[in-house]
């Protein structure tokens, strides 16, 4: 009999529980998830288990909006150039200045639109050596900020260069 009561109990706890997730959800315009939630929650002085608010949310249905949904990946492999080998194996550490870069594009919203920016950074320092932004991702963006490192003499002879094999990084230029 202690048993039952004592699930009774919970299940009203948890109704209660979940009626409070409702209010902070519904508040939030629907916005906040488990971790929000229960921050709100703690804040309220009502100490709870952030794995309790996961479970109640999941079983009521409720869900907090992620921004990164339907995020894309701005890297396509390019089918038509050979792949160039990995000289970096992983190894993401470099013991002088200049002797191995890594490099990546990443896109900023604006309200212009979509901002592109590439960036090179070096290994050993770990310092942005050389970058480039426009409003397009196409080769030449890659090869500007590349060209700014070298610019700025950033870059040692026989230099390993990495990027992510998107075909905007191994474009016929950006190859030295």
């Amino acid at each position: 009999m202690a048993g039952a009561e004592a699930r009774e109990a919970r299940r009203r706890a948890d109704e209660a529980l979940a009626h409070e997730i409702t209010v902070i959800h519904i508040a939030s315009r629907r916005n906040y998830g488990v971790p929000r939630v229960t921050a709100e929650l703690r804040r309220q002085g009502r100490p709870v288990n952030r794995k309790r608010v996961a479970r109640v949310m999941r079983e009521h249905g409720i869900a907090g909006n992620s921004r990164r949904t339907g995020r894309r990946s701005l890297t396509k492999a390019d089918t038509k150039a050979a792949p160039s080998p990995d000289l970096i194996g992983r190894d993401f550490t470099a013991t002088r200045p200049g002797t191995k870069i890594v490099g990546d594009i990443t896109y900023i919203p604006t309200a212009e639109g979509w901002l592109y920016l590439a960036s090179w950074l070096d290994l050993a320092t770990r310092e942005i050596i050389g970058y480039s932004m426009a409003d397009h991702h196409r080769a030449e963006l890659v090869v500007d900020a590349l060209d700014m490192a070298v610019a700025l003499g950033r870059l040692e002879p026989g230099c390993v260069i990495h990027s992510d094999r998107g075909d905007e990084g191994s474009a016929r230029d950006d190859r030295l």
